[in-house]
């Protein structure tokens, strides 16, 4: 197995400044090249720290990729330490000269100041990566067949360069084993009971085969990987095993690996010109930013209507008041107007309608905080269910909006 460290560098990353979202995605890319991540790292500007870690890393693994600390500026002290450490001194670099002057003309600069020149002095010992984005080059060092890759830490020129140079060179000196993976996203069951459901299949896993369970408010999804060297033959098993796991939970799938039920739905609305309006009260508006977070939905998503207050309700819904007073807003009788209302009022074909208490407050002995009825509705069939999500108030919205979009597609599915 080949092992990796990466390490990110910057104080800003450590008093929370920025987010550190390099490491997750190297992470993610140095795994589907069968490149396992060992540990991750994130450390300040200081050369006796970055010195110690990076020892640290070479005992450890085999390939260390840093971000962070290649700027122009007094505190980027990443490229003078690891000239420091690999015993080498710093020279001009033709190439990375030609890219800056070619950089900073693009943007109207003519004169590169002090600052910008040591760009171009880069460690004698070396290799570059040239970045076409940005002032400061890559550099990739060697030590006891062992490879240190210093990248920029700016995202979109990191990116770049490993996609570009890093990885072509990673396959070419190393040979890496195949990973695979596959993800089953889940709704509707949690991930105890789901666990207790598959457990006999899980036991029964190919020993190639690891399963992972990730879990997020209103979703579980369950991760395959297969690690070895026989591509065909552990995406043969992958599959084999997703086959006997349908059989099993097949009501509670709605996609694999990045399908998301926002994306699902517009599909399904958009192949079949379908439209779609919600009606919403305590997600006040979560469900449709979520529809319309998918591009090019404005060909199918109508509107909604944030019923927060019952006047709202009755005024532009229809929704009776004595069933308001008989019934409370969040029961199975209100939130089906709501959805027959706002369907009828925007001229959709479908609709979803959702009431609930959020919380923290506003709970009661009869509908605890977390309870929430949704509703989804077709042109002759209206669907309601209740919920009991829990006691905190962002993780009911999120619960309850994945959740609706789940009944949704099962409505369109079946209609």
């Amino acid at each position: 197995m080949i092992n990796s460290e990466i390490i990110t560098i910057g104080d800003e990353i450590l008093i929370g400044q920025i987010v550190n979202t390099n490491t997750v995605w190297i992470a993610q890319q140095l795994n589907s090249i069968g490149v396992n991540v060992f540990r991750m790292t994130s450390i300040g500007d200081s050369k006796e720290i970055i010195t110690r870690t990076l020892n640290k890393a070479l005992e450890d693994t085999d390939i260390v990729i840093i971000t962070g600390g290649l700027g122009p500026t007094n505190d980027d002290i990443t490229k003078n330490t690891l000239a420091d450490y690999f015993d080498s001194k710093l020279v001009e670099n033709k190439d990375v000269l030609a890219d800056l002057k070619t950089f900073l003309k693009l943007r109207g600069v003519k004169e590169i100041s002090k600052s910008n020149y040591s760009q171009c002095l880069v460690p004698d010992n070396c290799e570059i990566i040239r970045n076409i984005e940005g002032t400061a080059p890559g550099m990739i060092f060697k030590k006891n067949n062992k490879l240190i890759i210093s990248l920029p830490g700016v995202p979109f020129e990191m990116k770049l360069m490993i996609e570009n140079n890093v990885f072509p060179l990673l396959k070419q000196k190393i040979k890496l084993p195949t990973i695979i993976h596959k993800t089953i996203n889940t709704q509707g069951i949690a991930e105890s009971k789901l666990s207790e459901v598959i457990s006999d299949w899980e036991k029964a896993l190919p020993s190639e085969l690891k399963l992972a369970y990730l879990p997020s408010p209103g979703l579980v999804r369950l991760r395959l990987t297969a690690n070895g060297n026989n591509y065909n033959d552990l995406q043969q098993k992958i599959e084999d095993e997703v086959k006997k796991l349908q059989l099993i939970i097949s009501e509670y799938i709605f996609g694999f690996d990045d399908d998301s039920l926002e994306l699902i739905i517009g599909k399904l609305l958009k192949n079949n010109k379908f439209t779609l309006s919600t009606a919403e009260s305590c997600t006040g508006g979560a469900i449709a930013q979520l529809i319309t977070s998918v591009s090019g939905s404005s060909e199918y998503f109508i509107g909604s209507i944030i019923s927060y207050s019952n006047e709202v309700k009755i005024n532009e819904l229809g929704v009776i008041e004595q069933d308001l007073i008989t019934y409370g807003a969040v029961s199975k009788e209100v939130v089906e107007q709501m959805a027959i209302g706002v369907k009828k009022k925007l001229k959709t074909d479908f609709s979803i309608a959702v009431s609930g208490i959020a919380g923290p407050t506003g709970g009661t002995e009869d509908k605890p905080v977390g309870t929430t009825w949704i509703a989804v509705a077709s042109e002759n069939k209206v669907i309601s269910k209740k919920f009991q999500f829990g006691d905190n108030r962002l993780r009911n919205i999120e619960r309850a909006k994945i959740s609706a979009l789940n009944m949704l597609k099962k409505l369109i599915e079946n209609y």
